[in-house]
């Protein structure tokens, strides 16, 4: 029965899903066997071989995928913790799956912190906006700070939370979970930005402080913001406010005097010569 496990597991990791939910043509497939063969070796019922995977330590599933569970769990224990308070244990014990489930899945914590980043920060809707551009400079940035201004206050909050890490462990998980997602973000403010240095209407600095100038003023903002108000009774903007007050001094500080930010004026046809 092992050689049987061990190919339900291959199977299970090439397509990213439960044991349970793996046909067993493709379990078959990785054990070299036909689905008849399959059958025959287990009794002709799937059951005894998730009960051999469960033996061996992996939930085999059928309930929401193992990746699934463990990935909003852990998004979870983030946010009430902080990176440095999670452990794949805990995450196994609050997702209802086995250590070895997460290992075979994720292969280890780093792996884990990785997908939740993906998750729940704002890589997808930055990539969905590059790849959709607006036509201005201006709703270019003004896209920009709303969609990093809504996964710093989406919850569960990981993007303070990793950020939190960053600054207090410069070599820790959150770090490295930066480092593996950097250049992919860097490519997708090139394609945003990079068109408007060209044009002359944004200063032609490096990528990274361009993106620096218009990240971290609305870090800064949304990190200390829920504890202005309550510590200080200050009054703070809300947070639409807030974005429009970050764009309009972001284009102050980075575009070249002169330039055209808004939507770009249509050009009018060439008047006929005079005949």
């Amino acid at each position: 029965m092992k050689e049987l496990v061990d190919a339900a597991l291959v199977a299970a990791k090439e397509r990213d899903r439960d044991v349970a939910d793996v046909p067993l043509t493709a379990i078959a497939a990785a054990a070299g066997i036909s689905r008849s063969t399959l059958l025959r070796r287990l009794g002709g019922s799937r059951a005894a071989l998730d009960e051999a995977v469960r033996q061996a330590g992996v939930d085999p599933g059928g309930r929401p995928p193992v990746r699934e569970r463990a990935i909003e769990a852990a998004a979870r224990l983030v946010a009430e913790r902080g990176l440095g308070g999670v452990t794949l244990d805990a995450v196994a014990d609050r997702a209802g799956c086995s250590l070895p489930s997460l290992h075979t899945v994720f292969e280890g914590r780093d792996g884990l912190l990785a997908a939740v980043f993906e998750r729940h920060s704002a890589l997808p809707a930055l990539g969905a906006l590059a790849a959709d551009p607006p036509e201005s400079l201006e709703d270019t940035v003004r896209a920009l700070h709303a969609t990093f201004a809504e996964a710093f206050v989406h919850e569960p909050r990981i993007v303070p939370a990793v950020f939190a890490d960053l600054l207090g462990r410069p070599d820790g998980p959150a770090a490295r979970v930066m480092s593996a997602n950097l250049s992919r973000a860097i490519d997708d403010f090139e394609r945003l930005l990079l068109p408007h240095v060209r044009a002359g209407r944004l200063r032609p600095l490096p990528v990274v402080v361009l993106v620096q100038l218009l990240v971290g003023p609305l870090l800064n903002h949304a990190l200390m913001r829920p504890v202005l108000d309550p510590a200080l009774g200050v009054e703070l903007p809300s947070p639409d406010e807030t974005v429009e007050l970050f764009v309009e001094a972001y284009l102050r500080a980075v575009t070249l005097p002169g330039a055209e930010t808004g939507s770009p004026t249509p050009t009018p046809p060439p008047t006929p010569p005079p005949t």
